[in-house]
C-alpha cells in the first residue's frame, strides 16, 4: 500500500473524532458531498475523485465534457472507479484578464453542475480565500473525503481510501514540463502522490512535456479527444465583448446568468477580480506560493 493509501486508510478506519483540519476554511464553509458515491460498485477497483482546478470564467461545455471523457477513459483503460467529480474555481487573488469575482464564477459552475449533470459538484473552498497551490487543494480533498468522511465502502462494509486525481487540459501539463515553472516538490506531490488525467488540446506539445515528466509517467493519463472541441473561456469572453451569441457553447443556465448580470461586457480592470485584488508585491508572492520557483 502506498503512502497515500496507508495514511488515508488509517484515518478512515479511526473511530475517534478526526483531528482538527490542517487547513483554513472560508467562512460558513461546508464540503459538498451530496453526490459523492459512498459505496464502490467493484470492490477490486481503486476509488478516485476527479478534481478540475481552474478559473472557469466562464465555465464551458468543454470543461464539463472533460469529466465525461475521463469517465470513458477510466472505464476502458484503468483499474480505477470514479466516485465523484469536482470543479474547484480559483481564488480571486489569482488575477488575470477576464477573471470575474469568485461569487459569479462559483454561481456559474454550480448552475452548470447541478442543472446539466447528475454527479458533478462545485467545491468553493479554494475560491473564497487566499490563493491555494494545486498541491494543497488536492490535499484538502484527501482530508475531507478520507479523514472527515471516512472514505468509501465496499458492498460488504470494508472501508477504502479515495484517491483525488487532477483533471486538466494538456496545456497545463505542458507548463509542468517547462523548466522553472513549477517547483519540484509540488510536481512530486501532484504527479507522484495523486496523478493527473489530462485531456489533449490543440497546440499543446504533449510528447515533449511527458518526456520531461518521465519519472511520473505512470501517473499521467493522456485522454485523446475523439471529437475535437477547442471552445475556451477566452474565446467566449471575446464573443461576449463583441455582442455575439454564446448559446450552445455554454450550458443554457450559465448563458442566462451572464445575460441577467451583464457580465463580460468588458474585460478591463472593472471586470477582473478587483474586489480581491492584491498589490503587485503580494501577487508575486502568491505566484511563488503556488509553486513557481522564479523570484
Amino acid at each position: 500500500m502506498d503512502s497515500l493509501a496507508a495514511s488515508s486508510s488509517s484515518a478512515a478506519s479511526s473511530s475517534s473524532s478526526p483531528p482538527p483540519p490542517p487547513f483554513t476554511d472560508p467562512p460558513n464553509y461546508a464540503f459538498p458531498h451530496h453526490r459523492l458515491r459512498r459505496t464502490l460498485r467493484n470492490p477490486d477497483k481503486q476509488p478516485i475523485v476527479l478534481v478540475a482546478c481552474g478559473s472557469f470564467s466562464p465555465v464551458t461545455f468543454l470543461h464539463l465534457r472533460m469529466f465525461e471523457m475521463a469517465v470513458d477513459y477510466v472505464r476502458q483503460n484503468t483499474d480505477f472507479e470514479i466516485v465523484g467529480g469536482y470543479l474547484s474555481p480559483v481564488s480571486d487573488q489569482y488575477k488575470k484578464p477576464g477573471l470575474l469575482s469568485a461569487h459569479h464564477r462559483v454561481n456559474m459552475c454550480t448552475l452548470a453542475a447541478e442543472q446539466t449533470s447528475t454527479w458533478l459538484m462545485v467545491d468553493p473552498w479554494e475560491a473564497f480565500q487566499s490563493y491555494q497551490r494545486t498541491a494543497v487543494v488536492l490535499d484538502h480533498f484527501d482530508h475531507e473525503i478520507n479523514t472527515c468522511l471516512g472514505g468509501v465502502a465496499t458492498a460488504d462494509g470494508v472501508r477504502k481510501p479515495v484517491r483525488p486525481m487532477l483533471l486538466a487540459g494538456s496545456d497545463l501539463i505542458a507548463t509542468m514540463g517547462e523548466p522553472g515553472v513549477w517547483s519540484e516538490p509540488d510536481l512530486e506531490h501532484i504527479l507522484g502522490r495523486y496523478g493527473v488525467l489530462t485531456v489533449e488540446r490543440a497546440g499543446a506539445d504533449m510528447d515533449q512535456a511527458i518526456d520531461s515528466l518521465a519519472r511520473w509517467r505512470h501517473n499521467i493519463h493522456l485522454i485523446h479527444q475523439l471529437i475535437q472541441n477547442d471552445v475556451s473561456s477566452t474565446k467566449v469572453r471575446l464573443f461576449l465583448r463583441r455582442g455575439l451569441s454564446v448559446r450552445y457553447l455554454l450550458p443554457a443556465p450559465v448563458v442566462d446568468y451572464i445575460e441577467e448580470n451583464g457580465l463580460y461586457k468588458d474585460d478591463g480592470p472593472t471586470t477582473s477580480a478587483s474586489s480581491g485584488a492584491v498589490t503587485a508585491e503580494r501577487e508575486k508572492a502568491a505566484e511563488r506560493e503556488k509553486g513557481k520557483v522564479a523570484p
